[in-house]
């Protein structure tokens, strides 16, 4: 399978059209999403910040807590029929015209 986002969405949309509940309505994901988003913060904080974990803690995983986050978005975006492909190529068209000068480049 492709990496491009719209084969991520299919993906995400073949495994959630096996079960009869489907997508979760708009807020029950949005809260999904906080809770996402609140994990990541989490693991960050205990191995960046000042917060460490506690000795019996097990060591968590930024790739698995951002896909997380990946999954979640995807199956917003799913819902509300949204283009991930086609909103993110709109996104970088935005911060490359907005952010070209912004910060000094490499040479």
């Amino acid at each position: 399978m492709s990496n491009s986002l719209r084969d991520r969405q299919q993906q995400v949309d073949t495994w959630i059209s096996q079960f009869e509940a489907g997508y979760f309505d708009p807020l029950t994901n949005t809260a999904r999403l906080a809770e996402e988003v609140g994990e990541l913060a989490r693991e960050v904080n205990h191995r960046f910040g000042q917060k460490t974990k506690k000795p019996d803690e097990e060591a968590g995983n930024l790739a698995m807590e951002m896909a997380d986050i990946l999954f979640v978005i995807i199956c917003m975006a799913n819902r509300e029929g949204i283009d991930l492909d086609e909103a993110f190529d709109r996104m970088m068209d935005k911060v490359e015209r907005r952010d070209d000068s912004r910060w000094k480049k490499k040479t």
